[in-house]
């Protein structure tokens, strides 16, 4: 309780407030206050935080606890303030010295260093959405201010969980860190997920409220989200409210992003322009071990988990990424993937730290955009390398017969060339402890220089007439950062041939998520690098718990400043995935590359290598134990086979779904004369018969071989359920579909 005098003055441009209440002497005098207007005042003695109380609309429940705080503006002699929870360094002007901070201790932070330094460079181009969009850093800093003070204006209260299910764009980015800077919580989706799962992250994380990407997005969601969740309002962050199909809910408050921009707008300047209104708060600087987000797992079994994340958490990332990324100011970003994935979200944030300029793209734009922008990085995910390098030998493919011979011939010269600079280099991979003498060190290191440089005028060559042509397509031009995913062999040795540098990282949700990545001085191919800086790595037996020695192949667990602070409202999953000295458990496979200070190893000492995950280990009836990505990676060569997952478990051999590639499937058919070269389609026997052909050329050096395959005609989508939104196939589901022809399979 704090001591003041005078009148009492409420803010608020759009409400009447349902109920008010001023105690007095003598009585209580409960009253209805219409607020028509910006201000108004009234004569009083005792103040109180004044709430507005939703009740039921559309059929949905009673929220007992939906409250939305009345900016008060108080002199009386004696009142309740609200509280209002800040960003110690983004909002010190504010503070004018009191309480103000100068350092980063929470996310939005960053962006007053950011702006002070790179204040008229461009931070954001996004040229997909209507209106397109450009932001310099100062811009971007005040939208995020304004939308910040917007939603406290309109209501949103400290430690309020705030639904934020958008794509990527200029505006998520604004909508995330303003509700971030308030105090709350936002649980970030996108589009894609279907409305079940929206439906089911919403109520369990106890959101208050949606962020919607645009009006579309609600007209989808709308009829299960009335019946089934309570909502206080909807801001829509694209499009305007007269294109919903849907004109809304009666009782339920629709915004659009500029209004609540106009809002926070107006409420900063009447707070710079008047001390008395900055003193009439109770300011509580938000925590640097606060929950930032909550961010919902893929689901790639059950029902996605909430991974809460703390700003120290991710400022973590934002301090730490640059051994990884060394990005320099003006260079140019082009993003891709969905924000709300914690990969795309951590690099996001500390890339602005350097004034790079980040370009929003699409999936569709992509080609056009890398050749367009010409970007300096590209951070994505394993399938996007994977599509280009599809898309790159398809052009070799299509090219005239002595084009398509040249240009094999070179690749295969710069691969071989840089698999001996790997060796000379020191960077390939072992799991044997034991190093080699130094005298077979040395004559090994003779062996393969000699050959290099015997390659190297053609390697060099092939860059000039080749690979030029394919980088002025790509761009790329200083590297591309994989992670969410393994990265084929294949891919990563392809792009160091053609002298795209590729950097493999690794990381869960659950941590922040990067904990592992190939550095630009250190990139040894097959593995995700050296742990990042203060975080910690070690493989444990699956069986025992005990620690394994380098080169031991186990369980991969992680302990560090960016493992998350547990899962929302399950303690028991907490518990299995963390231990009580604070080590997350990944559930991946992997090992740790010892230490030789001679031979072909000497500078792969401590990499990570992953080998797959536990839960996705085949164990055959003969007892025998399979990691299926080694053949899926490999299968996956083939320009025939479009998406593969390995089956098997409690049979006595392996077998395999596959989705062909139709038009290459049809066109190596008439190549061996299958059909005949006018024929538009190929017979299920014919084609099951010819990829299986195909599989077993390419699986043919793995350890084991796959047996009967399934062909399916529909490829696995993200709309069919089975594949998740950050486009992982969901094995489960796959198999789960396809039960009753897997059985007559093994028939």
């Amino acid at each position: 309780m704090m001591t003041m005098s005078g009148d009492l003055m409420i803010m608020n441009p759009l409400y009447s407030v349902s109920s008010t209440t001023f105690a007095s002497s003598s009585a209580n005098l409960m009253t209805t206050i219409p607020l028509t207007s910006m201000l108004f005042s009234c004569k009083h003695t005792r103040t109180k935080i004044v709430q507005r109380t939703c009740g039921k609309w559309g059929g949905g429940r009673v929220r007992d606890s939906v409250n939305r705080h009345v900016r008060i503006f108080c002199q009386s002699k004696t009142g309740e303030l609200q509280i209002r929870r800040y960003c110690p360094f983004l909002e010190r002007s504010l503070m004018s010295g009191n309480g103000a901070c100068d350092e980063w201790k929470t996310v939005p932070d960053i962006w007053r260093s950011s702006a002070d330094k790179y204040g008229d460079r461009v931070a954001v181009v996004d040229p997909y959405h209507s209106p397109p969009s450009q932001m310099t850093y100062k811009q971007l800093e005040n939208e995020i201010l304004n939308f910040s003070e917007g939603l406290r204006v309109i209501g949103v209260n400290p430690d309020e969980k705030l639904a934020l299910f958008a794509d990527n764009s200029c505006r998520w980015l604004v909508a995330d860190q303003g509700i971030m800077a308030t105090g709350a919580i936002n649980v970030v989706r996108g589009s894609r997920s279907s409305v079940e799962e929206l439906l089911h992250i919403y109520n369990h994380s106890e959101s208050v409220a949606l962020v919607l990407d645009s009006p579309e997005m609600f007209d989808q969601i709308t009829e299960t989200f009335c019946s089934k969740a309570a909502m206080r309002f909807v801001i829509l962050l694209w499009g305007e409210k007269s294109s919903m199909a849907c004109k809304g809910v009666e009782g339920l408050p629709f915004f659009t992003y500029k209004e609540i921009i106009d809002l926070g707008r107006d409420n900063r300047r009447s707070l710079f322009d008047s001390h008395a209104a900055r003193q009439d708060f109770l300011y509580e600087a938000i925590n640097s071990d606060d929950i930032a987000t909550l961010v919902y797992t893929s689901g790639t079994t059950g029902n996605p988990k909430g991974v809460m994340l703390t700003h120290r958490n991710l400022l973590h990332q934002i301090k730490n990424l640059w051994d990884v990324v060394p990005a320099e100011v003006g260079d140019r970003f082009l993003s891709m993937l969905p924000p709300w994935h914690a990969y795309e979200r951590s690099c996001e944030y500390f890339i602005f730290t350097y004034g790079i300029e980040q370009v929003y793209t699409t999936v569709r734009n992509l080609k056009d955009d890398l050749r367009h922008y010409q970007p300096n990085y590209v951070i994505s995910v394993p399938l996007v390398y994977e599509t280009l390098y599809s898309g790159i030998q398809k052009q070799i493919s299509s090219s005239s017969p002595a084009r398509k011979l040249i240009a094999l011939a070179f690749i295969r010269v710069s691969l071989t060339y840089m698999e001996l600079k790997r060796i000379y280099e020191g960077k390939c991979l072992t799991r044997n402890q034991m190093q080699p003498s130094y005298l077979v060190s040395m004559l090994d290191w003779v062996w393969a220089r000699f050959i290099a440089a015997i390659l190297w005028p053609v390697h060099l060559l092939a860059k000039k007439i080749v690979y030029g042509k394919i980088h002025s397509a790509i761009g790329i031009s200083k590297a591309g950062v994989s992670g969410g995913g393994s990265l084929p062999l294949h891919v990563d040795k392809f792009f160091e041939a053609i002298g795209v540098k590729v950097q493999n990282g690794y990381g869960l949700t659950e941590s922040s998520p990067v904990v592992a990545a190939r550095r630009p001085t250190c990139n040894v191919l097959g593995s995700v690098g050296h742990p990042i800086r203060h975080t910690e790595f070690k493989i444990v037996d699956s069986e025992t718990n005990e620690a394994l020695p380098p080169g031991s192949k186990g369980i991969v667990k992680v302990r560090g400043p960016p493992v998350m602070k547990g899962y929302y409202k399950n303690p028991s999953a907490t518990q299995q995935a963390l231990d009580e000295d604070g080590w997350l458990s990944t559930g991946d496979i992997g090992w740790i590359a010892p230490h030789h200070s001679t031979g072909r190893s000497r500078h792969c000492g401590g990499v990570v290598v992953l080998e797959g995950r536990a839960k996705d280990t085949i164990v055959l009836s003969t007892g025998e134990n399979i990691e299926p990505g080694e053949l899926e990676e490999a299968a996956l060569r083939s320009s025939l086979i479009q998406q593969i997952v390995v089956i098997g478990q409690d049979q006595r051999r392996l077998g395999a779904i596959i989705v062909p590639n139709r038009e290459e499937v049809l066109l190596a058919a008439k190549e061996l004369s299958i059909v005949e070269g006018n024929a538009s389609d190929l017979t299920k026997e014919k084609m099951t018969s010819l990829l299986y052909k195909e599989l077993r050329t390419w699986t043919s050096e793995c350890s084991f071989q796959i047996g009967p395959i399934l062909v399916v005609d529909e490829p696995f989508t993200i709309d069919s359920g089975l594949m998740t939104p950050t486009m992982k196939i969901r094995r489960d589901k796959v198999m789960a579909q396809f039960r009753e022809e897997i059985d007559n399979l093994y028939k």
